[in-house]
Formats: structure tokens, C-alpha cells, sequence
């Protein structure tokens, strides 16, 4: 009968140990490091979880409204706010559209900002090809844009407007404020334009000269210059067209010397009217 009541001590005495541990665990819990580093290591971590939830599109689905204010009311206090909006890449005359387009405001929470929302913003305007949003924290936006390459001046219909490489229009440009670049007339100017025009700017001598190129018929060129003479260009190989112009005006000195037309339709021949008044 005592080796009963013994055992039944020991037993006791183990059961109060067990029940002892994991007080003793809970207290060590209860004393955990929350020191100043640790709280921002947290608050990274969970920017880290909403930034993955942000790439994946999938915000609405995964974060509450709720949760969405309670993180960036907790990153705000840390200074995780905006402050600073820089836009690189931008020309003078688009920079003020691209900013209003930007729509951010200062103080707003920057770790839950939809930067692709910003970014397709910024991408409706005119002058922007595409843009690139960079978030940089704490307190910076980065928007880089890639403007449209103005190529010509393209008058049709009455109308100017401006071009780019594609024969795109760029909304909102000022032909006005492109004097340097070409102008081109006529119905298809717009789409053929990219193949003449390159092939004029290497030969200065001849641009610097030349008033309008005309589209022919949706086929071929016409060059008017400035002295009111005419250059026509065959429908297909305009290269092979002007280096022939070029070998005359390098042996003649055509281009100073004046003329009314010169015709380069036919393969293999340059056919000059005279200016009049030139012998």
C-alpha cells in the first residue's frame, strides 16, 4: 500500500512538472525581442507579402479595404509616405501633361500605390510611346518615359499634324513647334513617309533645300524646294533614284546652279528641265 501512495507521489510530481513547462515556454513568448529593428523588419515583411499580392493583380481578392487602411496607416507612421515625384525622359512640351497624368499626391501611402495604374495613366498621353514606374522607398516615385520619335510634319485635309516613326499621329503635338522637321502632303504621306524620309537626311545638301514632299497617288514623291523647283521620284527604288541626282549634282553642281524640274521616273535617266533664264 505505500509503494502505491510512492508511485502516486512520483506521478504527481511529474504531472507538475509537465504543467510547469509550458508555462515556462509561454512566459518566453510573452518576453520576445520587440525592439525597434524587429518592428521595421515586420512592417518590410509585410511589404514584401502586399507587393507580391500587388504584382499578381489579385489585391482586391486577397487584401480587405480594411486591411488595405490599417497597413498603409502603419507604413505611414513610419514615413513610407510620398514625397518626391521625379519624371525623366520627358520633353519640355509633353512634361506638364505627363505629371498631371502621374495623379499622385503628396503625403499618399506609397507601399500600396498601383503602380501600373499610374504607368497606363501616363501611357495615354500623346507624346508617350511607353513609361516605366519605379517605387523607391521611403518616399519616391520614379516615372521614365519613352516619348514617340517625331519624324514629320504631316499636312492633309487642311490639317497639320505631327508624326512619328510608325506614321502615327502624336495627339497633342504643335506642328508649330517642329520647324525642323519635314513637311509631307497628301492622302498615305503618313505611312510612307518613314522610308523617304531617312533617306533624305543623309543627303543635307539636298534637305536643307526642300520646301514639301509630296505623296503622288499613294505611289511616289514629289519634292518641291524652296526656289519653287521639282524633283520627281520614281514609285520603287527611291535610292537608286537619288544616287543617280547625286552623281549629277556632284559633277554639275546641280543643286546651285538652279533648274524648273528634274525627273528621275525612268530607271537609268535623269531627265533636267532648265530653270528659265539659265542657258
Amino acid at each position: 500500500m505505500p509503494a502505491v501512495v510512492r508511485g502516486g507521489k512520483r506521478q504527481s510530481g511529474r504531472g507538475q512538472a509537465q504543467r510547469g513547462a509550458p508555462q515556462g515556454r509561454m512566459a518566453n513568448v510573452g518576453r520576445m525581442d520587440m525592439s525597434p529593428r524587429v518592428v521595421v523588419a515586420c512592417l518590410i515583411g509585410g511589404v514584401v507579402v502586399v507587393g507580391a499580392i500587388l504584382a499578381t493583380g489579385a489585391r482586391a481578392e486577397r487584401i480587405s479595404a480594411s486591411a488595405i487602411e490599417k497597413f498603409d496607416a502603419a507604413t505611414v507612421g513610419m514615413g513610407l509616405k510620398l514625397r518626391n515625384v521625379h519624371v525623366s525622359g520627358a520633353s519640355p512640351e509633353a512634361l506638364g501633361h505627363v505629371q498631371r497624368a502621374v495623379g499622385l499626391y503628396q503625403d499618399q501611402p506609397i507601399v500600396s500605390l498601383d503602380l501600373n495604374a499610374v504607368r497606363e495613366r501616363v501611357e495615354q498621353v500623346g507624346w508617350v510611346k511607353e513609361a516605366r514606374v519605379v517605387r523607391l522607398l521611403p518616399d519616391t516615385i520614379i516615372v521614365d518615359v519613352t516619348e514617340h520619335n517625331r519624324l514629320a510634319v504631316w499636312q492633309v485635309g487642311g490639317r497639320a499634324q505631327v508624326i512619328d516613326t510608325d506614321g502615327l499621329v502624336i495627339e497633342g503635338a504643335d506642328p508649330g513647334r517642329y520647324p525642323e522637321l519635314p513637311l509631307i502632303v497628301g492622302k498615305g504621306a503618313d505611312q510612307a513617309a518613314a522610308d523617304i524620309v531617312p533617306l533624305l537626311r543623309q543627303r543635307p545638301r539636298l534637305m536643307s533645300r526642300i520646301d514639301a514632299l509630296v505623296r503622288v497617288d499613294e505611289r511616289r514623291w514629289d519634292l518641291r524646294l524652296k526656289d519653287g523647283a521639282l524633283i520627281q521620284l520614281p514609285a520603287v527604288d527611291q535610292e537608286s533614284a537619288l544616287i543617280r541626282l547625286d552623281a549629277l549634282d556632284q559633277r554639275e553642281r546641280l543643286l546651285d546652279l538652279g533648274f524648273a524640274r528634274v525627273d528621275l521616273r525612268t530607271p537609268e535617266e535623269v531627265a533636267v528641265r532648265p530653270s528659265e533664264g539659265t542657258a
